[in-house]
Formats: C-alpha cells, sequence, structure tokens
C-alpha cells in the first residue's frame, strides 16, 4: 500500500514571510519520510473545511512546480482542479509541462468544481452542475486525445479547439495517470471508468460507503469494458498523529492499523493531510513507525504485485 500527503494549509506559525521555505521544507521532509505523492488543493480562496477565506492559498499548479523542484521522486497532483479554473487546452498543456520538468511524476488530479464563492470573486463563470459535468467530459476527451499526439480540430458542445497540438508531449506514457476526484455514483464514478487511471474517494464516510462506492465502480467498469484492477482507488482524510496518542491523536500502531484497513477494501493508496505538517517532528515519526509498515501492507485483489522495495535513503 502507499501513502500521499495533501497539503490543503498554507497558514503556518512562522507566518507568510516564510512561506515558501515552510512548503519546500514540507515538500523535502515527505520525499525523505517515504511517500508516494503530495498534493494540494486546487483553490484560490481557502476553503471552510480549513480555515476563513482570506487565509493564504497558493495557486496549485504553480505551487507543483515549485515543489518538484525541491524533490526528486515523489508524484505531484492536484486534489483536485475544477474544470471552470482553466481552459482544457491550456490545462493539459500545464499538466504536461509538470510532468516534463519533474521527470514524469505528475497526477492529473481533475473534478467538476463546486465553490461558488471563488468563481464568483474572482470572476469565473459558474455554469450549473449539468453544464460542469458536461465540461468535465468534454476535458477528458480532450487530454486523451492531446496526449495521444493527435492534433484533429476538436468539436465540442462547450469547446472547440482548432489545433489541440501538444509538444513537448508528457514523460510518463500513455499519459499522466488522470485522477477524477469524487464519489457520485451516476457520473463522477461513471467517468471514472470511462476516462480515468485513479479516482479519490472521502475515507471518512466510513468503510461500509467506501465498499458501497467501490462497487458501483466496478458495474460502472463492466458496463464501458474497463478491467476495474487497472484503476487505482485513493482515499483522503486527515491524520491526527502522535506518538502517544494523546488528545483525540492515532498511534503510530493505530495509524497503520486504519491503513490496513483500508487495503482490505481495496484501497491502493492513502491521502490524507496533516494538521501539524509544518512540524519536522510529525515526518521523523512517520518514517520510522507509520510508512515503512504500510508499504509492506498487501491491498486486496493485489495479492499478486511485489511488496514496496525497501527504501535506501536511510530514513527507515
Amino acid at each position: 500500500m502507499r501513502v500521499g500527503l495533501q497539503v490543503p494549509n498554507f497558514t503556518y506559525p512562522n507566518g507568510q514571510q516564510q512561506l515558501g521555505d515552510t512548503f519546500a521544507r514540507i515538500a523535502r521532509d515527505a520525499e525523505r519520510a517515504g511517500f508516494y505523492s503530495l498534493w494540494v488543493m486546487d483553490h484560490f480562496f481557502q476553503i471552510g473545511y480549513v480555515g476563513a477565506p482570506e487565509n493564504e492559498m497558493l495557486e496549485g499548479w504553480t505551487a507543483l512546480a515549485f515543489a518538484a523542484g525541491q524533490t526528486n521522486r515523489i508524484r505531484l497532483g492536484t486534489m483536485v482542479t475544477g474544470v471552470t479554473y482553466r481552459h482544457p487546452g491550456l490545462l493539459v498543456k500545464t499538466a504536461t509541462t509538470l510532468d516534463v520538468l519533474s521527470h514524469g511524476r505528475s497526477y492529473f488530479g481533475v473534478g467538476a468544481a463546486w465553490n461558488e464563492q471563488e468563481h464568483r470573486g474572482l470572476g469565473v463563470p459558474f455554469p450549473p452542475l449539468k453544464e460542469r459535468f458536461e465540461r468535465l467530459e468534454e476535458t477528458l476527451q480532450i487530454a486523451h486525445q492531446m496526449w495521444s499526439g493527435d492534433d484533429r480540430p476538436y468539436n465540442g458542445e462547450h469547446y472547440q479547439l482548432e489545433r489541440p497540438l501538444n509538444s513537448p508531449q508528457a514523460v510518463q506514457k500513455p499519459h499522466p495517470p488522470i485522477l477524477i476526484g469524487g464519489g457520485g455514483e451516476q457520473k463522477t464514478l461513471r467517468l471514472v471508468a470511462q476516462y480515468g487511471d485513479a479516482c479519490n474517494i472521502f475515507a471518512r464516510m466510513g468503510e461500509d460507503v467506501l465498499r458501497h462506492k467501490l462497487d458501483i465502480l466496478r458495474r460502472h467498469c463492466d458496463a464501458v469494458g474497463r478491467d476495474y484492477d487497472e484503476i487505482e482507488k485513493t482515499t483522503l482524510d486527515t491524520l491526527r498523529l502522535a506518538r502517544d496518542g494523546a488528545n483525540g491523536t492515532l498511534t503510530p500502531a493505530q495509524a497503520v492499523d486504519s491503513f490496513a484497513r483500508l487495503a482490505e477494501l481495496g484501497i491502493d493508496q492513502a491521502i490524507f493531510s496533516l494538521p501539524n505538517v509544518y512540524e519536522p517532528e510529525i515526518f521523523d515519526l512517520l518514517a520510522t513507525e507509520v510508512i515503512p509498515y504500510v508499504e509492506r501492507i498487501r491491498v486486496a485483489g493485489r495479492e499478486d504485485q511485489p511488496i514496496e522495495e525497501e527504501r535506501t535513503d536511510g530514513v527507515a
């Protein structure tokens, strides 16, 4: 099993003047600790679940490019880019640039968008939900076409591209893995089955709901003739971790157990945020008492895959 780190909060105790240095250290610490991936939200205002709209919020793709320059191995993605924020041709070009400059470490995280407040605040059109899903599907079609090297005109209902040229092409073949965020059963999971390489579902919904969502995804895969096992299943959660498990936190052993339960459901990668992500000590704890044990957990349905090789970076 793999673990990924999401960084949704850029308001740190040492203040905005040190934000770049702090985020750079977080990226390096995450890679050193053995995280498989690093994710940032693609929002322009902070969301209510994390803090006030006025709190610091970095633009996602620029932040990932900065993180790529600080690291060598960790994979990088947005969790997730709202389809309304950028024209799809430019979005694919941006994602390709990150993949090229990071030597093939990018994910293409995308979703239907939901935060009306930041759309209105910055003058970005916010169409109805039905249209946002239509735009999402067209964006996925455009991404597949551009990454296939096909620059013939694309003529959709919402987007028309006269020549969707993409040069240089992405390092990853056939393209960076496409992660579609959300657990909507009729539209989102159907798009995952038809166009995606990975899904992402909130772990806090509970094991029964997760099991149900994965069953729905399997049915969509059957309906479109897609191999369910081709799709990477990921979850998103918050991990409150402490060595002693005080004040409502989990001990390292309890955290490993929680990841093992996700693996039993068939979750390939558990992605989580850390409320104290700016504290270097939390990465030491993860590196020595959590991640090496999680890497040895076999995911249900993938027993034929080898265990992650032991790291040789001197951390674990």
